[in-house]
């Protein structure tokens, strides 16, 4: 009669996320694995033929940890703005699993940057509508510009390469989404790319040199 497993698959799983998240994807090997279970390498091969199989399904997982932080992001009361916040914060307190979602990602999964982008932009596109009197197409360009905007603080804040404070991302924040607004209202077209590119350029030129 074979051993009982004394681990579920569950189990596994949630101890091969705690090792992706203390030192990163590459830590996790079948000796950490069974370290952290204090266990032999037995119970993981019940359930994943190879160390892969298992990256996978913590790479799912991450996706499920991400997900919440853009929901709790979705309750402030500007949303959108809430989700590039909370964006920021995922980096910040959990760099391992971003970089896993966003900088690494697992041979053959699903997910990445754009695959977040549109994810978040169906939950924040009517926030945007109503707000700043856009349409669908509009609200999406405008939100695309932000959500990359977040992602080099996001990247900037996993490489510990972000001198900037939340007040000054804030500002930039701030900054790009007036400029943005401001752009597409004044500019007819502008986020179809239906506009005279010189034209405007040479206008803004002529404004300079009064």
């Amino acid at each position: 009669m074979p051993p009982r497993v004394k681990f579920t698959k569950e189990e596994i799983v949630e101890a091969a996320l705690r090792v992706t998240r203390e030192g990163g994807i590459g830590s996790l090997t079948a000796r950490s694995l069974a370290n952290e279970l204090g266990a032999s390498t037995r119970p993981m091969f019940t359930y994943f033929e190879t160390m892969e199989d298992l990256r996978h399904e913590v790479h799912e997982a991450a996706k499920g940890i991400y997900k919440g932080y853009i929901e709790a992001g979705l309750e402030n009361r500007i949303p959108f703005l809430g989700v590039g916040q909370n964006t920021i914060r995922f980096a910040r307190e959990e760099p391992y699993l971003f970089e896993l979602l966003f900088l690494l990602k697992p041979e053959g999964a699903d997910g990445g940057v754009i695959e977040a982008l549109a994810f978040s932009q169906d939950l924040v596109r009517d926030s945007i509508m109503r707000i700043y009197h856009m349409d669908a197409y509009e609200a999406d360009c405008y939100y695309r510009n932000l959500f990359l905007v977040a992602f080099s603080f996001c990247t900037m804040t996993v490489t510990n390469d972000n001198p900037l404070s939340d007040e000054q991302m804030s500002a930039i924040f701030t900054e790009i989404s007036l400029a943005v607004c401001k752009a597409y209202k004044e500019i007819p077209g502008l986020p179809r790319g239906d506009y005279d590119r010189d034209a405007l350029f040479e206008a803004l030129i002529q404004t300079e040199r009064k």
